[in-house]
């Protein structure tokens, strides 16, 4: 049966404060971001999606409120073609039952193309789907949104997250946890991955761990690269005992100053900024959900980029040389970035192997 669609008068002065409520930091998935259409007009490594994804007509509000309609709740998935992340989650993530049951159960899945023209109406305000990710400052594909009954974002999940803790958000967020504890507390309460329970503080260089605005005080001193991370951590363990002990990897940490901290610890230090804090509000404050968080400070203490999601190595060494060169002051596109890096490494006859 045909859609009809129903024409409703639209709330007005709302996506001021959809944007309030979603403008968390920078945070994964990486691939080409633009390329010449391929045979039957599919970009270049498109993967199709699960037929249960909803065919929308873009307009959020409305969305919002038919998934109310069936006690769900709205999630928007923004992808791009290419996307080796993007693949992850739909065939590690969405292929197991228990997933795909689940998220069916709580939501209602609309996918944006993150480089797409599509109209994407948010109350009285329409934009292309690309335009609404740079109102949103989405950077990572996939990069997924959480709405709640009020049309407002109350969670954002950049990158990709394997699927002990995909699932884990989708109970945290289609139970309505939201409003009784915070992600970071929920996570650390049900820890759904085996880990070594160790904190892999090895690489810290930093003069003070007390102080962490010491080293950038001095004049042409190094960025400091503070990862947050927890001792029950499957990825903390596959980035310290895998991504960090490779050749490139030692290279490039060693062009910063380098903390790792537990991010439940009481400990109080002093941060970049010169706050005196204890770590597990640093982190709160920082908005970090998921560990590892890579966080990059630079001259005067002010974040300059972060990578909070679940990343491979080359991706890894990418944001360690887009900060330490400084790129990101020229380049604010950490997407085209990469994509630069790959072509300029392959042309030297460099393997680039972005799930490796």
């Amino acid at each position: 049966m045909t859609k009809i669609r129903v024409l409703r008068i639209k709330p007005i002065n709302l996506f001021a404060v959809l944007i309030l409520s979603t403008l968390f930091y920078f945070s994964q998935g990486f691939a080409k971001s633009e390329g010449e259409l391929a045979a039957g007009l599919v970009n270049p490594g498109h993967e199709s999606q699960p037929d249960w994804f909803k065919s929308s007509f873009l307009d959020l509000f409305e969305d919002v409120e038919e998934a109310a309609e069936s006690n769900k709740r709205l999630l928007l998935y923004y992808y791009q073609d290419g996307c080796p992340y993007c693949k992850k989650l739909l065939e590690d993530n969405f292929s197991q039952r228990s997933i795909s049951d689940k998220t069916q159960k709580y939501f209602d899945v609309v996918a944006v193309n993150l480089w797409g023209d599509k109209e994407v109406t948010v109350g009285d305000k329409v934009y292309t789907e690309k335009k609404f990710a740079e109102a949103l400052k989405v950077q990572y594909t996939p990069t997924l949104l959480f709405f709640n009954e009020d049309n407002k974002i109350i969670h954002r999940a950049n990158g990709y997250y394997p699927p002990e803790k995909f699932t884990a958000l989708l109970d945290y967020i289609g139970k309505r946890q939201e409003s009784k504890l915070s992600y970071q507390d929920y996570m650390a309460a049900i820890n759904p991955q085996p880990t070594t329970g160790v904190l892999h503080d090895e690489v810290n260089t930093v003069s003070s761990v007390s102080d962490l605005s010491l080293g950038l005080k001095k004049t042409g001193g190094k960025h400091l690269l503070v990862l947050f991370e927890q001792k029950k951590c499957d990825s903390c363990d596959e980035l310290h005992l895998d991504v960090f002990k490779r050749k490139q990897s030692i290279e490039q940490l060693q062009r910063f100053d380098v903390i790792v901290l537990d991010m439940w610890s009481d400990k109080v230090v002093v941060t970049p900024s010169g706050d005196k804090i204890k770590i597990r509000d640093w982190a709160k404050k920082l908005d970090v959900k998921y560990a590892p968080s890579l966080l990059f400070f630079g001259e005067g203490g002010g974040e300059v980029f972060r990578s909070d999601a679940y990343l491979k190595s080359f991706h890894i060494q990418s944001a360690m040389d887009y900060v330490a060169s400084n790129a990101y002051k020229s380049q604010s596109n950490f997407q085209r970035y990469i994509d630069e890096r790959a072509d300029h490494l392959r042309e030297q006859g460099i393997e680039v192997n972005l799930m490796e």
